[in-house]
């Protein structure tokens, strides 16, 4: 926001009280997150900005009523692709639960459509009621172990550059490559070096971890273990505590915010699924369940404000003080935090949940087409043959993105391993969406649960090629068929019988219908997953994170079976 001669007197000239302020909140309790207090005060606001409280006059006076008024919540770290809505429904979601900023890596898009998916997000996300700030994603494609639709080097980030809404290189998940000086990633790293640095370095610790954080990276959100995240707190690092639809660090991680250590932690929620977004909240859901573990709720909404703020310079925003945007919601308990007004610069954006304004008059841009390039479904290509030792098997956890590597003896029927619903494994299989002709990769899995029947879906972190989980070959080849016709999505069903699915057209990642729609066929699908047997919250999201091979520790990408410890492809079979 820049301010013209006229502007900036018109907020200092109101500041003084020398002329009435658009608008003053009166009898409301501020949470103010600089003091750590609440404070009963009235709230002025010209043009959008605070300009302070006191005793002002004003040509709109709202009746706070005794409410309580907190900084507009701030998501340090999130994949609006995760929610799979588009930008404009993601900003329509979270604006009445508090939201009024996000930092986001579209490392997702980008992954599938290069720099065209990360303009898509920059026009999508121009003028709405939500300041979408991101990082440029550093790993496209995330490693060498799988395909991606597009490779981003230095020199395509840079084309991007300067962009007042670029706020830092996202999330470095190559951690292998910053210890061993790659030279791709030390040209990222160079170009971001007087900037923001975002880390994801699942485990790191010693000595490599100091190398990691001196190659200039600050901050982390893959912790899962406290003294994980005391070690990088105390070696400068600045801790996101993660709490999203797959992964729930929160209660683990809340021990290390202390009265030395807050000013170095944030909440973020990293993936958030529309069901969860509709049912539970976005970052309000974060802060309430701080509350619930013991925090101190000023605290916690301080870390949902004022620390986001402050690491990623966020000028005007995370508190409610003089020169701030007029970006608050209003609750009437401090704990829980139930946003039942909104303001965004000063105007009322939301009410009772619900938003004040059409989206469908927000931007609106036309999204690239869905990258689909399966031409060989073949069922001689899923046949795995027996081999001497174990099964190398991707072990599903509820609650986390890690996985377990299984040895499990195979079970072996006409000369060949099919799945054992028995045991529930499963088999898996990756395709490639981005080249023609390409036979999928072949694996199985435990912790699914469906005893008939196949799942499957083309977000599939990292580089989202179609993955699919199923009881039997037929059922996976009818519904891969089903999601290649849609050019991407969600589905599930069983061969012979009509598939469930949710198209997601926007890069195979991404509904463009509301929030609501799409948690409502969300669940319809987890609901028909429930019927075929899996006990997961969300079979479609851990299935989603079984390709990705950065988080430890067996994962299957389009190329192959990955130990992601070794950081290398491994055999189906171990020797016993």
């Amino acid at each position: 926001m820049k301010l013209d001669s006229s502007g900036l007197t018109r907020i200092i000239e109101a500041a003084c009280g020398k002329n009435p302020a658009d608008l003053c909140l009166r009898g409301g309790h501020l949470v103010n997150v600089l003091s750590g207090r609440v404070e009963t005060v009235d709230i002025a606001v010209q043009d959008g900005i605070v300009v302070g409280w006191g005793n002002y006059e004003a040509r709109e006076n709202v009746a706070v009523d005794g409410m309580y008024v907190c900084p507009g919540f701030i998501d340090g770290h999130i994949h609006m692709e995760s929610t799979l809505l588009s930008p404009t429904q993601f900003c329509a979601a979270v604006v009445p639960r508090g939201t009024s900023a996000v930092v986001a890596d579209p490392h997702e898009i980008a992954n599938v459509l290069g720099l065209a998916g990360i303009r898509f997000f920059l026009d999508a996300t121009q003028g709405v009621p939500v300041d979408v700030y991101f990082g440029l994603p550093s790993c496209v494609p995330a490693t060498f172990l799988e395909t991606a639709g597009a490779q981003l080097r230095a020199m395509d980030l840079h084309s991007l550059m300067p962009h007042p809404r670029l706020v830092e290189l996202a999330e470095m998940m190559n951690f292998p490559g910053v210890l061993g000086a790659f030279p791709d990633v030390i040209d990222k790293l160079l170009l971001f070096q007087d900037g923001k640095i975002d880390g994801h370095s699942p485990g790191l610790s010693g000595l490599a971890l100091n190398a990691y954080i001196a190659a200039g990276i600050g901050t982390d959100h893959e912790c899962t273990r406290l003294e994980e995240a005391r070690e990088k707190i105390s070696k400068g690092m600045r801790i996101m505590l993660r709490e999203g639809s797959q992964s729930k660090d929160l209660a683990t991680l809340l021990p290390v915010v202390d009265d030395r250590t807050w000013p170095q932690c944030m909440f973020v929620t990293d993936d958030v699924h529309p069901d969860d977004l509709v049912k539970k909240g976005h970052m309000n859901a974060v802060v309430n369940h701080a509350m619930d573990l013991g925090m101190d709720p000023v605290r916690a909404l301080t870390l949902a404000t004022w620390t986001p703020a402050r690491h990623f310079g966020l000028h005007r925003h995370g508190a409610i003080a003089p020169g701030c945007f007029a970006d608050f919601s209003l609750s009437p308990t401090l704990n829980p935090w139930n946003p039942q007004r909104v303001f965004k610069r000063g105007v009322e954006v939301a009410r009772e949940g619900k938003l004040l304004s059409d989206p469908g008059l927000w931007p609106r841009p036309s999204f690239p087409p869905s990258p689909m390039e399966i031409t060989r479904l073949d069922a001689a290509d899923l046949a795995v043959a027996p081999q001497p030792g174990l099964l190398r098997t991707i072990g599903v956890q509820e609650g986390t993105l890690f996985t377990q590597n299984l040895l499990l003896p195979p079970r072996i029927e006409g000369g060949y391993v099919v799945p054992d619903t028995g045991r529930d494994v499963l088999k898996l299989a990756v395709y490639n969406r981005y080249q023609p002709d390409k036979p999928p990769a072949v694996g199985f899995v435990h912790g699914i649960g469906i005893r008939r029947g196949a799942i499957a879906t083309t977000v599939a972190h990292d580089s989202h090629n179609l993955i699919v989980a199923g009881a039997s070959d037929a059922d996976i080849l009818h519904v891969v068929e089903s999601v290649r016709r849609s050019r991407g999505g969600l589905a599930i069903g069983v061969a012979g019988e009509d598939v469930d699915i949710l198209p997601l057209p926007i890069a195979g990642l991404m509904s463009d219908q509301p929030a609501e729609e799409v948690a409502k066929r969300l669940e319809s699908l987890n609901e028909k997953a429930r019927a075929l047997g899996s006990s997961l919250h969300n079979p479609f999201m851990a299935l989603s994170f079984l390709a990705l091979p950065v988080i430890p520790e067996l994962k299957l990408t389009d190329l192959g079976l990955v130990d992601v410890s070794a950081f290398a492809f491994v055999p189906l079979f171990a020797p016993e």
